[in-house]
């Protein structure tokens, strides 16, 4: 009787390390998938990143070389730097871009502009004029420095 207890107790524990065990290659195998899905979406991350800083190079040279209006550009470089989250990193930066960006952030574009009295479009028009020959030979500094920003990396 007691062999038989002891058989019993010992396939028991066979029984309960065979488990444990096929649950140990289980959760090691999904923190592999995890790991492996995590690298894919931070390598997806790092390329927009690098698409979007390609554009903000573009459009910086653009600009330095006159085929692009400042404030087409400001306004798109600074859309950028949003979606890149670096917005509060680089206005102390590029001081005259955000200054140039305040103004002209809220003008209505395309149908909306299109549809606003004409009055109101040469208003917004004479303000983001002044900004811009205040703010010119700055902002287009600035911009040379954008043609080759690397952020810096934290």
């Amino acid at each position: 009787m007691e062999i038989a207890l002891i058989v019993i107790a010992m396939l028991i524990i066979a029984g309960l390390s065979m488990y444990a065990t096929i649950l140990l290659l289980r959760l090691k195998k999904q923190t592999a998938a995890h790991k492996a899905i995590a690298a894919a979406q931070q390598q997806a991350l790092e390329q927009k990143q690098q698409k979007l800083l390609g554009d903000i190079h573009y459009i910086a040279s653009a600009m330095t070389e006159d085929r692009c209006e400042i404030s087409e550009g400001v306004y798109r470089i600074a859309k950028l730097f949003e979606l890149l989250s670096m917005t509060e990193r680089v206005m102390d930066e590029f001081p005259a871009f955000y200054q140039h960006f305040e103004v002209i952030k809220c003008h209505p574009i395309r149908e909306a502009r299109n549809q606003l009295p004409k009055q109101e479009r040469m208003r917004l028009d004479l303000q983001r004029m002044k900004s811009e020959s205040a703010l010119q030979q700055r902002i287009l500094d600035e911009a040379k420095q954008l043609s080759q920003f690397t952020p810096v990396t934290h």
